[in-house]
């Protein structure tokens, strides 16, 4: 079975064979992104990054190629990147398409093939199908042409990104401050996962006068088979075990984790003298009340402010933004649909409103310098909070227990069910088939009292494969099986 292009475009394990991400798939997806870019351009331009992971590089660079090849302008980051100085470039150099090679945070397995468009957000499901269609109809002997990636280089056709536009960036992280110095004495660790983050955040906390920041030197170094955190993704209890040693040692007040591709930032603070980590919608939630709080204060909230979240994203969200006065929209999974909504309130001038966009995956938005979840500015942004927060003898277990006495407590969890074998798509629609033809079923022990089937096209959304229900007892569930991975994710929240 052939990779086929999604939202976001391709994921799959490294290897030999048509269903794996290997050099020819990559060509193969290249000259579908290249005719579909000079489909909207005579003479399209892209901007191309790659991640730590094994062969990042290797794929980034034929990609470039082959875009050249097809008579693309190309500008190559000359070394990894995080992701979100890739959505960055696109605009900042007005391209027409962007690639990523990364696989975020999956195993060492895996590696991945986003595509941006001159938005710099993520391609969405009209651009993917383009893409496909453009794939599919490509000659794939078109990329075996005989011209190396240095031909291209002489003839000016691929550049390389200058050291200017990561400092343009890292100047666009550095507006979004909500504090002229930091007070506390505050303390931290952070870890990169073997990943891209390391100058990058480093850099900004320096910045903003972070004077203790430690770096977990056994993960510092870039390493694509992540020997000391098999599943590198900040969420996971295991890839922060590390992390919070260190912490130990240090008397740390918090620690700071991203993955790979450095566009998600995992969290533990102290609670009760000890770190424990902090769920993605709980530093959503505390990061939301934070913005909100000092930009009133500091008379820098605009009058109608827009925060953005996705469907599976604590509601907990929305009861803080009401409070401040702000709007809340609600997209669909995946931190695309976000970036898409904050491109469209550009096109109407009112870029200025949004002030913060999150997802309970650990991806967080503080401004619309970038179209993809950007784990440098929340880095900055969390430790300014935890800043503020210690100088008033509080932590953020402190600070997230007055957020529920005042909004209620919202108890959220996630679980994954995984199916294997070459029938674990046919038995996953089956699931989700019966679980949205059975009236009066019943989940978590409780009767479902009302559902909505996203593939309906719910609330003005792009129809998706998205049930939600909600039960007797107050829970709402939302069942999703997974663009990328064999499994169903099913997201429970509940107010306790």
């Amino acid at each position: 079975m052939n990779l086929k292009f999604g939202t976001g475009g391709l994921r799959a394990a490294m290897g030999p064979g048509p269903d794996k991400l290997n050099l020819k798939t990559v060509q193969e997806a290249t000259l579908g992104v290249a005719a579909y870019a000079k489909s909207l351009k005579e003479e399209p331009s892209a901007a191309v990054a790659y991640d730590s992971r094994n062969h990042s590089e290797e794929f980034a660079r034929e990609a470039a190629r082959v875009l050249a090849l097809k008579g693309c302008r190309v500008y190559l980051y000359p070394r990894m990147m995080p992701t979100p100085t890739l959505s960055f470039a696109v605009r900042y150099l007005k391209c027409d398409v962007g690639i990523c090679v990364t696989a975020s945070h999956n195993p060492k397995e895996y590696n991945g093939y986003k595509v941006y468009g001159s938005d710099g957000c993520q391609v969405t499901s009209e651009a993917a199908d383009a893409i496909q269609s453009c794939m599919e109809r490509a000659d794939r002997r078109e990329a075996e042409e005989n011209l190396p990636l240095e031909y291209f280089e002489e003839s000016g056709q691929i550049s390389y990104i200058e050291d200017k536009v990561l400092k343009m960036f890292l100047a666009s992280v550095s507006k979004k401050r909500t504090q002229k110095k930091l007070v506390s004495g505050l303390r931290v660790v952070y870890t990169p996962l073997h990943g891209t983050g390391l100058s990058c955040v480093s850099s900004i906390l320096k910045y903003i006068g972070l004077q203790d920041l430690q770096i977990v030197k056994e993960q510092a170094r870039p390493n694509g088979d992540f020997p000391t955190c098999p599943y590198p993704n900040p969420e996971e209890p295991k890839a922060l075990e590390l992390g919070l040693a260190w912490c130990k040692k240090t008397d740390a007040d918090l620690l700071l984790a991203t993955d790979p591709d450095c566009d998600r930032v995992g969290v533990a603070a102290k609670k009760n003298g000890v770190l424990e980590q902090l769920s993605g919608n709980q530093v959503g939630v505390l990061l939301l009340d934070y913005i909100l709080k000092s930009r009133q204060e500091a008379g820098t909230l605009p009058e109608n402010p827009v925060v953005i979240k996705t469907i599976v994203t604590t509601s907990m969200a929305d009861r803080i933004a009401e409070h401040y006065g702000a709007e809340v929209i609600d997209t669909l999974t995946g931190f695309k649909y976000i970036g898409e909504q904050v491109g469209a309130l550009e096109k109407n001038k009112e870029a200025d409103r949004f002030v913060f966009g999150f997802e309970e995956s650990c991806g967080y938005l503080i401004g619309s310098y970038v179209r993809d979840k950007d784990a440098v500015g929340a880095a900055m942004v969390i430790c300014e909070m935890a800043d503020v927060y210690k100088s008033q003898g509080k932590t953020l277990w402190d600070v997230l227990e007055e957020l529920y006495e005042t909004y209620g407590h919202y108890e959220t969890t996630l679980k994954n069910y995984e199916f294997q074998g070459a029938d674990a798509r046919k038995r996953m629609d089956l699931i989700r088939k019966g679980l949205s033809e059975k009236p009066g079923m019943k989940m978590q022990g409780s009767r479902v009292v009302r559902y909505v089937d996203y593939q309906e096209g719910i609330d003005g959304l792009p129809k998706s494969d998205v049930l939600k229900l909600w039960t007797k007892n107050g829970s709402e569930i939302v069942l999703r099986p997974s663009g990328t991975e064999p499994k169903i994710k099913v997201y429970v929240e509940r107010i306790v």
